[in-house]
């Protein structure tokens, strides 16, 4: 990256913490979706309420107020938890909420609503005819999912993950709002010091077009790979 009056090696290292945010938040939406989606499809009507609630809260509450509520709201609530722990039995604790850490977490929260949406659609696409094929044959329920289920329908949830991982990686962009040393919140702050903002944001932009580009032909080969030999139409 150019030297950008200074600031480049900050952009770089910004741009480092924004792919590792993306990752490590991936990796939580793709186990919320997968226990989300379970629960949706499951016979039991608390998990089904509880998935329900889970995902029609994520969905209709703003990215930027669900992050702004985590990291500030509930370092509020870890505040007066420990002063209430310390007046009734004189525990004394502190627990700083981490930018990170919160970033992480809120993002895996919400996509994790899209995920559940995208892997239970997923589901539903297997053919119901090889399940009952597997069970006529003795499978047992986990055998059924591990190798009937699953390979299917990561096979149909492909598109779906890859657009929500489309989203999330521009979604990253927001926590530069709660003090997180991203490339976004050092393109604002070296923009504010020299006053050339198209200097810095130009570059940041181009940074996140480049990821998105990169991981829109990563999935058109994992799609290719996934529906090798399956019939279009299918």
């Amino acid at each position: 990256m150019l030297d950008l009056k200074g600031y480049g090696p900050s952009l770089l290292n910004g741009a480092v913490v924004t792919v590792e945010l993306a990752f490590l938040s991936l990796l939580v939406a793709l186990i919320l979706g997968l226990v989300g989606a379970s629960s949706k499809l499951s016979s039991n009507r608390v998990l089904r309420a509880v998935a329900t609630g889970y995902t029609t809260l994520i969905r209709g509450v703003p990215d930027l107020v669900m992050m702004l509520l985590f990291y500030y709201g509930g370092q509020v609530a870890v505040n007066s938890l420990s002063d209430a722990l310390y007046d009734a039995y004189g525990v004394d604790f502190f627990f700083q909420f981490d930018p990170f850490i919160s970033g992480v977490v809120t993002i895996g929260l919400i996509f994790g609503a899209y995920m559940t949406e995208t892997f239970r659609g997923a589901f539903l696409a297997v053919d119901s005819g090889q399940i009952e094929a597997a069970n006529a044959y003795g499978f047992t329920p986990w055998h059924t999912f591990r190798r009937i289920m699953l390979p299917q329908m990561l096979r149909h949830a492909l598109p779906g993950v890859g657009n929500n991982w489309q989203v999330l990686l521009k979604t990253t962009a927001l926590v530069s709002i709660i003090g997180l040393t991203d490339m976004v919140r050092v393109a604002e702050q070296a923009a504010k010091a020299e006053r050339s903002p198209f200097l810095f944001f130009i570059p940041v932009a181009l940074v996140y077009l480049l990821l998105t580009a990169g991981s829109e032909l990563f999935i058109k080969w994992l799609d290719k790979r996934a529906n090798a030999g399956v019939v279009k139409g299918d």
